[in-house]
């Protein structure tokens, strides 16, 4: 079938276009959100087409799938007068958390039951208030990159991308904290601002290939996250076979088993399990062998693609 979709989140859409179906991907003069087109960072197949939205109002599309509530504007605006959701299926994917008055936080759709919102975690669908639209659960999945983990350099590997704008949000403020258990290579954008300030820390922008073979050598990985849906480079790491050290908050508690490194609300085990392992190349060896077996179990990409096909010919029957 023919898929429309946004090119919103690069490592998400990754997977989601392993599918076998072929997507368009809008793209705007400039590569602005509205339009970002094809990934230069990660590896897309070739049924990938980029397409502006005057060639949209003309093609045909089976199914669009969107992300934020301006992909909603977007749609009705580029598809020739088709109505998503009415005149052509639509899902509406819920990659975040609810923000604000969490508990009583209403999502968009809420009061519509023309298309499901498919939450990407447990979590998320607990916390939404999605009243009446019909919803479901597809969690993450990721292209296997391989066991890759050599722990050779007794760093602590962090993937985080704008660390100084979204503060608290992704645990920037404890980073000094962990620093003074072991250095830190932080890794995604913008972490240059955060690395010069940090004893012995690396900041590293790297396509995601190269950063997952960089991240490989690194002794653990840190996942300081307060409110995230659910990482995705926490999967790819337990993927890599790295030992986890992560925040017990939204999913994060599901996805890293006991043996597979640490998950905790107190900041001071966290920190001594980065030393532990640090100090334990064993240790680190053996828990990120756990780590490994359990992503590969729940979020393989097989899974993944699978559960969407399914969902996929449901909405467009």
């Amino acid at each position: 079938m023919r898929v429309l979709s946004w090119h919103v989140h690069g490592a998400w859409s990754t997977a989601f276009f392993q599918g076998g179906h072929d997507y368009l991907v809008p793209v705007v003069p400039g590569r602005g959100p509205d339009g970002l087109g094809r990934a230069r960072t990660y590896c897309w197949p070739e049924t990938v087409t980029e397409l502006t939205p005057e060639r949209l109002a003309e093609e045909p599309v089976d199914v669009v799938v969107l992300q934020r509530p301006r992909d909603l504007e977007l749609a009705d605006a580029w598809l020739g007068g088709r109505r998503v959701g009415v005149d052509v299926a639509a899902v509406y994917v819920e990659h975040d958390c609810p923000r604000g008055n969490v508990p009583h936080t209403r999502h968009l759709l809420a009061d519509r039951d023309d298309m499901p919102i498919v939450h990407v975690t447990h979590f998320n669908d607990l916390m939404w208030d999605s009243g009446r639209a019909p919803r479901t659960v597809i969690e993450h999945g990721v292209a296997d990159p391989g066991a890759r983990w050599t722990g050779e350099l007794a760093r602590v590997g962090v993937v985080v991308n704008m660390p100084v704008r979204r503060g608290r949000l992704v645990g920037a403020d404890l980073l000094p904290t962990f620093a003074a258990a072991g250095p830190l290579d932080l890794f995604g954008m913008g972490t240059d601002k955060v690395a010069g300030q940090l004893p012995d820390a690396a900041a590293h922008d790297l396509p995601q290939v190269e950063m997952h073979e960089a991240l490989a050598c690194r002794r653990v990985y840190l996942h300081p996250f307060r409110w995230t849906s659910l990482g995705l480079s926490l999967i790819e790491a337990m993927h890599l076979g790295m030992p986890v050290v992560a925040l017990a908050t939204t999913e994060a508690v599901e996805a890293v088993p006991p043996a597979a490194g640490a998950c905790s609300t107190r900041v001071e085990v966290l920190v001594a399990a980065v030393r532990r392992y640090l100090a334990d190349r064993d240790a680190a060896a053996e828990a990120g062998r756990v780590a490994r077996q359990a992503a590969l179990a729940r979020y393989g990409l097989g899974r993944f693609t699978d559960d969407w096909n399914r969902l996929l010919k449901e909405v467009t029957r």
